[in-house]
């Protein structure tokens, strides 16, 4: 499917970073490892493209609607660009180089003279072809991703406030595969997507403070590689065992890999924020009736029940990168924001995005009236 992100960046193989994530391999690695997706003849295939774009501007007013957010009323500081598998792939390795690009420079610095240029192209292969793989499973997942971080890879000509990525072939097999009405669908689907733009239009705190977060986390993983390789290993080995055992391996696996109170409270930090963005988009998903998605009952239905028919390999792949905790943050964070919006109204809900101290922690989260009742609402 063709797609308008492939040429909206710069490679991300610039940054010295690249002697420890080939980035450029990764992306290459994943457009070839990824499968195109239902077969579409071009005229199909302009359709989808110009109805997305067609949907994601009409949810737009929905959001604002829904959200009372006043950034909703102009977001033209980012862009919608709908895309394809292996573009997907591609941009997120920008964003990924973006996000790791402190860590590794320090790791780098911090091995300088210890590793020779030869061993270091090898190792950046390595990572960039494992990376590589993992996005091409993911890049036939993924239905839409706000990308806030877009327009600070280097040489990007992505806008400011970044760019909201539809991927057309999975919407479609995915309207397919439920049966549903493919405009009802995808307008959902956009009602979500956008309200991640609407997020950080409204926050534009936001990006930066997320980045210094995944910096902080990274950094701690990062800088003894050693003992990150030992807590890999122990980790595995873990999810292996919860596997075994029927046991639930989500997050667990990745909090083997944290040994300090800082890395889990970096950890517990970053969940927290990410199942307030899952939630509040979900919330706005759900707010929606008839009147706006003529058949969203049945979308609701059938989008739930199909994850029930996974694969045992599937399970297994998705456990390991940590989707069914994502799963998970949908569903908590959605809870606490209509656990707010219940008291509180969604004027004062909209309060958590005024400043980084209004964000809620973990335990928040899991008990709204905590986050309540810090904000004196």
């Amino acid at each position: 499917m063709e797609s308008t992100a492939r040429d909206s960046s710069a490679p991300a193989s610039s940054s010295p970073a690249q002697a420890l994530i080939n980035w450029d391999l990764a992306a290459s690695t994943a457009a070839r490892l990824a499968s195109a997706g239902p077969t579409l003849n071009s005229a199909e295939i302009g359709e989808a493209v110009d109805s997305l774009r067609r949907l994601a501007d009409a949810s737009v007013p929905h959001v604002h609607e829904i959200t009372g957010l006043e950034a909703a009323r102009d977001l033209r500081d980012s862009s919608v660009l709908v895309v394809d598998r292996a573009s997907w792939a591609k941009a997120n390795t920008q964003s990924f180089a973006v996000m790791l690009k402190p860590a590794m420079d320090k790791m780098l610095e911090s091995r300088r003279g210890n590793v020779s240029p030869a061993a270091a192209s090898v190792s950046g292969a390595i990572t960039g072809s494992q990376l590589g793989a993992v996005l091409a499973f993911l890049s036939s997942k993924v239905l839409g991703q706000y990308d806030p971080f877009a327009a600070l890879a280097e040489g990007s000509k992505a806008p400011a406030a970044g760019r909201l990525l539809l991927v057309a072939p999975n919407i479609v097999a995915v309207e397919r595969e439920l049966n549903v009405t493919p405009d009802d669908f995808r307008l959902w689907v956009c009602l979500h997507e956008q309200t991640h733009r609407v997020q950080f239009a409204a926050a534009p705190w936001l990006r930066h403070h997320m980045l210094s977060e995944i910096d902080n986390l990274s950094g701690h993983l990062l800088g003894n590689v050693d003992s990150l390789m030992e807590r890999a290993s122990a980790a595995a080995r873990s999810l292996k065992d919860r596997t075994a055992t029927g046991s639930t391996p989500g997050r667990g696996a990745i909090l083997d890999l944290l040994q300090n109170p800082e890395e889990k409270a970096s950890l517990s930090h970053l969940t927290a924020v990410m199942s307030l963005l899952e939630g509040h988009a979900n919330v706005v998903m759900d707010a929606v009736d008839a009147s706006i998605v003529p058949s969203v009952r049945t979308i609701r239905q059938r989008f739930t029940d199909r994850g029930k028919d996974r694969g045992v390999m599937e399970k297994f792949i998705r456990s390991l990168l940590g989707l069914d905790a994502k799963m998970r943050q949908y569903s908590d964070g959605a809870k606490f924001v209509r656990a707010v919006v219940d008291v509180a109204g969604m004027e004062g809900f909209n309060r958590v995005w005024e400043s980084a101290d209004n964000l809620p922690t973990e335990p928040e989260i899991h008990d709204a009236k905590l986050w309540v009742d810090r904000m004196g609402l």
